[in-house]
């Protein structure tokens, strides 16, 4: 039996032939071909490459499913009306809805209301990522603060945001600091528990392969904690979005502030005049705010996504590096071949040295 003298281990080689040589001494081509086109592969793993798509392509592949979807809706909501379950004056259909969604588009009105509420959303979100970011890496870093509020940052973000409404009322009148005021605290303690979880998930084997290279203190934290956080930290302030939009519409219905027009205040007025048809353009504008932001944040997961290799099955790479799909040996040789027939009609040599198949002890 042959052994390879460096390692003691059985060679599986045949005796007396070289890799990529035939008896003769002439190439058989495997060792080239195939090893090139396996190194290959291998190097093709480590380049990102990016499916190279037209524009138009990738954009119309990213829309036309929600548009498929919300034309689904619009039908499921005409058929709902179509049904006579409520009259068309208190719940009114498409037909109606529409049309006056886009004649509010070319209002001045509805872009102040919609400015006022996004900037509303824009503060309070920005002042809760700042909180919950700083929250979260002190209750990360001490195990004495962790065990003192760790729970207590999950019970506020169970809490349903329009129970502090009447605080915010008591504490700052019908003001803008009463909204912010909920925002904030509808927000912030989900963005402190995505960079608590972040940070516990980071595996400890990159930290002390970070402190083994020097970095300590902030730079730990900079170069090695928060890209392994990140996706953690990323799901944490999209969720946080989600309720500070939520605690927002809450508090435009609840605090009206005089002359500061925006959509919740011009939900709350088109339920006090019956106007059904206000109220659902009203819900769309709202409906409409939420799928695009959604949309900023999955264009920010996937591009992470993309940098890490996390979508790699149906990159160029990974495409290249498996090559064209060879056929099986029935494929090429025909069905009804005996085994260990060749494609032109032969057999198959049989393995010098006496060596067995897999399942034999010659090996």
């Amino acid at each position: 039996m042959a052994t390879d003298t460096d390692t003691g281990v059985p060679s599986l080689r045949t005796p007396g032939r070289t890799p990529g040589r035939t008896s003769d001494g002439t190439s058989d081509g495997t060792s080239d071909g195939t090893s090139d086109q396996t190194l290959a592969g291998l190097d093709a793993l480590d380049i990102p490459v990016g499916e190279q798509r037209p524009l138009a392509r990738r954009t119309w592949s990213a829309t036309w499913p929600k548009v498929a979807a919300f034309a689904l809706f619009l039908l499921l909501w005409q058929a709902v009306v179509w049904s006579g379950w409520k009259p068309t004056y208190v719940l009114p259909g498409p037909d109606e809805a529409l049309p006056e969604f886009f004649s509010q588009l070319g209002t001045a009105d509805f872009w102040d209301a919609l400015g006022r509420t996004l900037s509303r959303a824009g503060q309070g979100y920005a002042l809760a990522v700042v909180i919950g970011a700083a929250v979260g890496l002190a209750v990360a870093r001490f195990a004495l603060l962790r065990t003192a509020v760790g729970s207590f940052i999950t019970a506020l973000q169970t809490m349903p945001s329009i129970v502090w409404f009447p605080l915010a009322i008591l504490l700052f009148q019908l003001s803008e600091s009463a909204i912010m005021f909920v925002v904030v605290l509808g927000a912030a303690p989900s963005v402190a528990n995505g960079v608590i979880y972040g940070v516990d998930y980071v595996p400890p084997l990159l930290v002390r392969v970070g402190r083994s290279m020097g970095a300590k203190g902030f730079a730990l934290y900079r170069h090695v904690v928060a890209p392994a956080a990140l996706p953690s930290v990323l799901a944490g302030l999209k969720q946080g979005w989600a309720f500070a939009w939520r605690s927002l519409m809450a508090g435009e219905l609840i605090v009206i502030v005089p002359g500061h027009p925006s959509i919740g205040a011009n939900l709350q007025n088109a339920r006090d005049l019956s106007d059904t048809v206000g109220v659902m353009v009203s819900m769309l504008t709202i409906f409409v705010v939420g799928v695009v932001v959604d949309a900023v944040f999955n264009a920010l997961d996937r591009r992470m996504r993309q940098r890490r290799g996390l979508l790699a099955e149906g990159s160029a790479a990974v495409k290249a590096a498996r090559g064209p799909r060879r056929p099986g040996p029935e494929a090429v040789a025909g069905p009804g071949a005996e085994p260990g027939a060749e494609p032109g009609g032969g057999h198959l040599p049989a393995p010098a040295g006496g060596a067995e198949g897999p399942s034999g002890t010659g090996v």
